[in-house]
């Protein structure tokens, strides 16, 4: 049976990225990202807002880091993974994230310059921290 574990986010980042490298050599790139979403319930507007862990592996996390910073609108296409960890008190603690595939930046530059795009492939054995 097909599988699919998609996720496609538009959102502004919560911190700038941070760079780390892992046992293995590779670096990963973490960041937040804000989606706020809005509505109206009679007259009055709301809106609430949902935040999301992202990673980017290899050359796309370089990227993050060279050019996104807090604030920045970003398009984000991954998938999620879910780890889990033993907290101090051995519970068992569960927590998602969004592996980023592709990041396309949407802040205006000056120059109105064309909206870039960045993706890479993914080799999901290469992802165990």
């Amino acid at each position: 049976m097909p599988a699919l574990n998609k996720v496609q986010l538009i959102g502004y980042l919560g911190r700038d990225p941070e760079t780390r490298t892992i046992p293995s050599g590779q670096k990963v790139t973490t960041f937040s990202l804000a989606v706020t979403r809005r509505w109206k319930s009679g007259s009055e507007g709301k809106e609430a807002t949902d935040w999301f862990n992202v990673e980017a592996w290899g050359r796309l996390g370089e990227i993050s880091q060279q050019y996104l910073k807090k604030g920045s609108l970003v398009f984000v296409e991954g998938r999620l993974r879910t780890d889990k960890y033993e907290d101090k008190g051995g519970e068992t603690k569960y927590f998602t994230k969004v592996v980023a595939l592709t990041l396309q930046f949407l802040d205006r530059k000056p120059a109105e310059e064309p909206v870039e795009e960045m993706g890479v492939e993914e080799e999901p054995a290469n992802y165990d921290a």
